[in-house]
């Protein structure tokens, strides 16, 4: 074996193992976060804490507050401290917020708890999607990612499971008790996972960088062909300067839309299925489906986005996802209910991912986790609303005015992420640096 070939062969060992260990972060992420949707049909059902169908919204809303607080914050931190650190930290949070829901007192305590874990879970993701694209195969990135996506999805089908095998027996408390399992997770991910190698380099860190090629063989990534930032905000200016604010602000409206569709429909697709006659592990099998739905997706869309592009893939997503959740607001056998239900979770979670898939292939090392962490934050502000709303439509009596509303912002989405496309397309036909085009890595 060649030199060369074997340190390609180390290298795809190191990228299999931090995409190996990120897919698990992520999947205690996905449990985490749809957990409570998972659970609240139980919750509603025994008025549990006193909740109301109105505050269940609020409560919804406060961990995807947590949540923008963490992505528009961790983004800058992790391209400051790294992203190992900063994903440890993560961990531990959300782990530990679950733990103070599950012991929860009241409805004011258990917000709490889903605050501090969205801040947790906020803050992992986007700093997940930078490290597997440090690591991603040229010219797989939106692959990589989407395959990283799918352990979110995982976590959502294993929420399901939790639901039906510890809620019944054990009451609404013991699931959340699961979701501080992640806790031991911690420093076994502290212990083997190592640092971005491009965020080393970018930040001028050459000897640890040096160190860390050595001990995997791999070899060292170019540095970049610019100073690295002077201050933390030049990592958030760099999104605005030159032509970059208008492919800046798309990518963030679309990512509002996006996850307002994605959040609302994951807190409420339970509650909102059960009101239609459904019992709770009818409910519930409709939740496992969604999410096989965005494994499937994931996949599909990132290998279809590598090919021909991340914005136009996920565009054409939208369009088919606003589609499907306006269907679930018409009476249908339930054979064909599973069936749109399935193709929702295809199309819906993989749109969003290629917005992230997108920002983080086009950004460089050293801004990559600033860039994907706004986008993702300035998102969250629809995920704040769309529970809220699913919860406002639920408490007036109509809630079948919700998959109607979700879809329309799933319209929004495709609007302006397809704007995002046509700009890019022309970037490439004016001779763009592959750096620049998100179909490139």
């Amino acid at each position: 074996m060649s030199s060369s070939t074997a340190l390609s062969a180390r290298g795809s060992r190191l990228a299999a193992l931090v995409v190996g260990l990120c897919w698990l972060a992520v999947l205690f992420d996905g449990l985490d976060m749809f957990i409570y949707g998972s659970v609240l049909p139980h919750m509603l059902e025994q008025k549990a804490l006193g909740i109301t169908p109105g505050q269940a919204g609020d409560l919804g809303s406060y961990a995807t507050f947590g949540m923008l607080v963490g992505a528009l914050t961790a983004g800058t931190v992790a391209d400051r401290i790294g992203r190992k650190k900063l994903m440890v930290t993560c961990i531990t949070l959300f782990s530990l917020a679950s733990g103070l829901c599950a012991l929860a007192p009241t409805v004011t305590v258990f917000g709490l708890g889903r605050t501090l874990a969205g801040v947790g879970l906020g803050g992992l993701l986007p700093t997940a999607i930078s490290m597997v694209t440090d690591y991603a195969p040229r010219g797989r990135g939106a692959l990589t990612i989407g395959a990283l996506m799918t352990a979110h999805h995982a976590g959502g089908i294993l929420s399901a499971y939790v639901a039906l095998w510890v809620v019944e027996p054990l009451g609404w408390r013991a699931a959340f008790w699961v979701c501080v399992v992640p806790l031991l997770f911690a420093p076994v991910f502290a212990k083997l996972m190592p640092e971005s190698l491009s965020f080393l380099v970018a930040k001028g860190r050459a000897a640890e960088a040096r160190e860390l090629a050595d001990r995997y063989q791999v070899e060292l990534p170019e540095a970049p062909g610019h100073a690295a930032p002077a201050d933390r905000w030049n990592a958030l200016t760099n999104l605005f300067r030159g032509g970059e604010w208008i492919q800046t602000l798309l990518y963030w409206v679309a990512s509002f839309g996006g996850l307002l569709l994605v959040y609302g429909v994951a807190t409420w697709l339970p509650t909102l299925m059960r009101g239609e006659g459904y019992n709770l592990g009818s409910a519930l099998t409709f939740v496992v489906l969604f999410n096989l739905g965005g494994i499937v997706g994931m996949l599909i869309a990132g290998r279809a986005s590598d090919r021909f592009g991340a914005p136009r893939i996920s565009a054409i997503w939208f369009a088919l996802t606003a589609a499907g959740v306006f269907l679930l607001s018409v009476h249908m056998p339930l054979a064909l209910t599973f069936t749109v239900v399935f193709l929702a979770g295809v199309f819906l979670n993989s749109a969003q991912t290629m917005i992230y898939a997108t920002v983080s292939i086009r950004s460089t090392p050293d801004n990559r986790a600033t860039a994907v962490g706004w986008t993702s934050g300035i998102g969250r502000f629809g995920a704040v609303f769309g529970p809220w709303l699913g919860g406002q439509l639920l408490a007036a009596g109509h809630g079948d005015w919700g998959f109607t509303a979700f879809a329309v912002a799933g319209v929004s989405s495709m609007v302006f992420i397809g704007l995002a496309a046509v700009r890019t397309s022309k970037q490439a036909a004016h001779g763009s640096t592959p750096q620049e085009l998100i179909t490139s890595h």
